[in-house]
């Protein structure tokens, strides 16, 4: 498959994008149900995150992996020629290399070569913005480095920044020898263990939010950023990129009964996400374990919604989520502007069907009121009934209940007004977190 972009510089940039996959019927349907072609594409998504200029992509169906090169020596002669013709410098291997299967591919095409854990940490490497997500994809990247130090190309010259799985001669792990690397990694795991410390005192202060958490989650370009600017006129980054979004974002959504919610846009979701970064992908999920209500947002124009919806359920119950995905989670069925009519018309029958399900076209705005007025029932429903006694000299603490429940009756006495007021589970121990004297 061609996919140039224009430009024909030698450069860092020029890229060749390969998903190998075995020929075997029993290895095709191993893969979670995915295509090679939609993993294909995928994966030129991930290298076009981070600039890429993808000038080939192609699938490389071998009958068996090769331990020194992963792909079959007709497969490697081919690339090569590949690699020659188009001018390539970076070569994307969508599979997970061993530093020897690396090191003999890039003697062999001589040219830089990474696989999808190295192009993932790039991603990460380059956009994470929050201290502890910093922390463990600097932690990831150094663990991946420390098995790579060896190197046998040298004639690519250093281009870019992020973590240098890229660039060439003269980077840092090249300088950095095992002993260095390994007192970093020991230094990054204690500075990692007190931020973890200070986690609690985080979880409790976000009780003290005045309004309930909406969180926003699901797979990667599925149109969550679209959706937050939509619902809340923000102006958060909305490309149709893999990893547009990298650290949650968090804006004010009124609500149709008057009421306020806080929405938060996270991270995309991802198929296979390499081990070493699944600590730091967990880390900006934070806002996910704590949120009030979880919105899937599914683009399910995507030929393989069903999978990906698969595998933002793993990822979500791996969080503890599980009670919620069984349960509790709404589903934004998005970009029905992208579907035929009889498609569209099957989608509203089913939400009719489950009422936390809602088609809708984050682009055009079409079905985004009824999301909110979900958001807001939702909310609603979760509401109890609850007694409290709050001195009548705090009247800071008497309006907070009355702009977050329904106060349904009040009786004053001369020191106390003695209040039965609905309000969620969350809403309440906000209440107490910010109002510490009232029990």
């Amino acid at each position: 498959m061609d996919a140039a972009a224009g430009g024909r510089e030698a450069s860092v940039g020029r890229c060749l994008v390969i998903h190998p996959c075995l020929k075997t019927a029993a290895a095709r349907k191993g893969n979670a149900g995915r295509s090679p072609e939609m993993r294909l594409q995928e994966a030129v998504g991930l290298a076009r995150a981070i600039a890429l200029d993808v000038v080939e992509a192609e699938i490389a169906r071998v009958a068996q992996w090769r331990p020194s090169t992963l792909l079959g020596s007709g497969a490697v002669a081919h690339f090569a020629e590949t690699i020659k013709a188009r001018e390539v410098a970076v070569v994307v291997i969508d599979a997970a290399l061993t530093p020897v299967q690396q090191r003999n591919l890039e003697r062999d095409w001589t040219c830089k070569v990474i696989d999808r854990t190295g192009l993932i940490l790039e991603i990460f490497g380059a956009r994470a913005r929050t201290h502890e997500g910093s922390l463990q994809v600097e932690l990831a990247a150094l663990t991946y480095q420390r098995s790579r130090l060896v190197r046998s190309w040298t004639h690519l010259e250093r281009q870019r920044g992020g973590f240098g799985f890229l660039g060439g001669p003269g980077e840092s792990q090249l300088e950095m020898d095992r002993r260095l690397i390994t007192d970093r990694i020991a230094h990054l795991k204690r500075e990692l263990e007190g931020v973890k410390r200070t986690r609690a005192l985080h979880r409790e202060a976000r009780k003290r939010v005045p309004y309930p958490v909406v969180a926003l989650v699901g797979y990667t370009n599925a149109g969550k950023s679209t959706l937050f600017n939509r619902l809340t006129r923000a102006e958060v980054v909305a490309a149709d990129m893999l990893f547009a979004t990298l650290d949650p974002t968090m804006r004010r959504l009124p609500l149709p009964s008057g009421r306020t919610a806080i929405l938060s846009d996270t991270v995309g979701f991802v198929s296979d996400l390499p081990t070493p970064l699944v600590a730091a992908f967990r880390a900006t999920l934070e806002e996910v374990t704590a949120a009030d209500l979880i919105v899937h947002v599914r683009d399910i124009h995507h030929p393989e919604s069903e999978a990906q919806r698969d595998d933002v359920h793993a990822v979500l119950t791996e969080l503890g989520l599980g009670e919620t995905v069984e349960n509790g989670l709404i589903e934004a069925l998005n970009k029905i502007d992208l579907l035929a009519t009889e498609q569209r018309t099957a989608l509203h029958n089913q939400a009719r069907r489950n009422r936390d399900t809602v088609p809708l076209s984050a682009a055009t705005g079409e079905g985004c009121e009824a999301l909110v007025a979900l958001l807001d029932r939702r909310l609603e429903r979760d509401r109890r009934r609850v007694r409290l006694e709050v001195p009548l000299s705090d009247g800071a603490a008497i309006a907070w209940l009355y702009r977050h429940g329904e106060v349904l009756e009040r009786r004053d006495d001369e020191h106390h007004a003695h209040v039965e007021v609905l309000l969620s589970d969350a809403d309440l121990g906000r209440f107490r977190g910010s109002f510490l004297e009232i029990q």
